[in-house]
């Protein structure tokens, strides 16, 4: 795999595994149960094994300190107005005295960045995330999290537009809304903006100095 670079310096970023998505006891905007679980314990296979080797990890946390700052959205408006809509509770979600602002437990580690400014589906805006990624000399996104058809797919094109190499794991991504959505996202990503590759694949590469590190994969 050529990943376009003569010099890889990756980082991960972990975005939305939160409480708010995966904790069915309180997500306000739930991934369904076992998605959750199977998209947490990849992330977590994945972190553990890129840590191990120094790539970095950035967490974005979406955080709004009142349902104002989700209103001004004029087309998220109309999802909380549709009972039938999958994101219906979108004015509700991740308010910041809420438990659902809350990285996962078994996700975050103290070497870890968080940039938790993040407030709409593009993660650069808004936030320091592209200030982060440029000090630390990155030039390689590792991409994991919720929504694949939204965040995810916002941020991988945004960041190709600003020339970082994007991978998007396969396996440590998914979205709220449905295996269809997944997949187009997934083709439409790997048409246009960046690589798609399971753990596995991302563990093997040699730009990354991990694969005598690969951890059993986990089988469902």
């Amino acid at each position: 795999m050529n990943l376009g670079l003569d010099d890889v310096h990756a980082a991960i970023i972990g975005i939305d595994l939160h409480r708010g998505h995966l904790d069915p006891a309180v997500a306000t905007m739930p991934l369904e149960a076992r998605a959750a679980a199977r998209v947490v314990a990849a992330n977590q296979r994945l972190f553990d094994a890129c840590r191990s080797s120094g790539v970095p990890i950035v967490h974005l946390v979406t955080r709004y300190r009142d349902s104002d700052e989700i209103r001004a959205n004029p087309f998220w408006r109309t999802r909380a107005e549709n009972p039938n809509n999958p994101r219906r509770n979108v004015l509700k979600h991740n308010l910041m005295e809420l438990p659902g602002c809350t990285i996962m437990p078994g996700l975050e580690d103290a070497r870890d960045f968080v940039v938790d400014t993040k407030k709409r589906y593009d993660c650069f805006v808004g936030t320091d995330l592209d200030f982060v990624l440029r000090t630390h000399g990155i030039n390689t996104l590792i991409v994991t999290g919720v929504n694949t058809n939204s965040c995810v797919l916002s941020t991988v094109a945004a960041a190709c537009s600003k020339d970082y190499v994007v991978i998007v794991a396969s396996d440590c991504v998914d979205t709220m809304d449905g295996p269809d959505m997944h997949e187009a996202a997934l083709a439409c990503i790997r048409t246009a903006f960046g690589f798609v590759m399971t753990t596995d694949e991302i563990l093997a590469l040699p730009e990354l100095g991990v694969r005598d590190r690969v951890v059993a994969p986990i089988r469902s």
